[in-house]
């Protein structure tokens, strides 16, 4: 269940097999957070982002880089590749911390605690503002299964052979943060939107548990016929729920009220 006990560390947990220590972020130098936004910019072009190219975007001194992205690589932020020449790419680590850090300065956020669900193509966490409210934050992992699985059902890619699976997480973030906010215009029950960054959405959190969790409820029928009720209106809507299930609906377990959450 989603609780709202004590205010959540500023982190906790792991992402794929780096540590999710947000802390870092405290730690990090001006210069070197500079020096992974210089790489985030130089893979708009780039696969593989050279030395002399960080640096120049991150108006570093000849030969200044070095020292930011051995600090980068310590926290594993960016990966040394040199397939094809030398230089180095973002981690989804690092562009973790680049979207934490907006939420942050933007004063969206100032904790990240536990992680509260995992999905095929994302990691949902719990965060806290100044003000106690508790969110989730939902980072897109588009590619973790496979690129066969994206190209299928999703459309981002279109006829493009290359492509880079941070930019068609930020896509994914994109959408759903615009049919999110459309359709809690609209009356749906769906999570409130909050703000979005990168491949990251923050929402508000929901109160009640997955679907997939609960193995008694007090009423079925009225649950069942709320869940239809839902599909009907976006299909009223011209919209298709493509992967519309109990692991994507919450329901409060006192009020029964059902909540699609994906």
């Amino acid at each position: 269940s989603f609780t709202r006990e004590e205010p959540p560390p500023l982190f906790t947990h792991t992402t794929f097999t780096m540590k999710f220590d947000v802390n870092i972020l405290r730690y990090i130098e001006k210069d070197t957070f500079r020096t992974l936004v210089a790489v985030e910019m130089g893979m708009k072009n780039h696969e593989i982002v050279p030395v002399q190219l960080i640096n120049a975007i991150a108006g570093l001194k000849k030969g200044g880089g070095y020292k930011h992205i051995r600090e980068l690589l310590k926290h594993k932020l960016v990966h040394h590749d040199n397939s094809k020449y030398d230089g180095y790419r973002l981690t989804p680590l690092g562009y973790d911390f680049l979207a934490i850090k907006a939420f942050t300065m933007r004063n969206r956020i100032s904790g990240v605690g536990r992680r509260i669900g995992v999905g095929k193509e994302s990691d949902v966490y719990e965060v806290v503002n100044d003000e106690g409210r508790h969110m989730a934050m939902k980072l897109h992992r588009l590619g973790r299964t496979s690129f066969k699985a994206v190209k299928n059902k999703r459309d981002y890619l279109h006829r493009r052979t290359s492509f880079n699976w941070l930019y068609l997480s930020r896509l994914s973030a994109l959408k759903e943060h615009a049919f999110m906010q459309a359709l809690h215009e609209r009356g749906f029950n769906v999570p409130e939107a909050i703000d979005l960054n990168r491949h990251c959405v923050l929402m508000e959190m929901v109160d009640g548990f997955p679907l997939t969790q609960v193995k008694k409820m007090m009423s079925p029928g009225k649950v069942y016929n709320s869940c239809m009720q839902e599909l009907k209106k976006l299909a009223l809507c011209g919209l298709i729920h493509c992967d519309y299930n109990e692991f994507n609906i919450m329901m409060h377990l006192e009020t029964l009220k059902v909540t699609v959450i994906d």
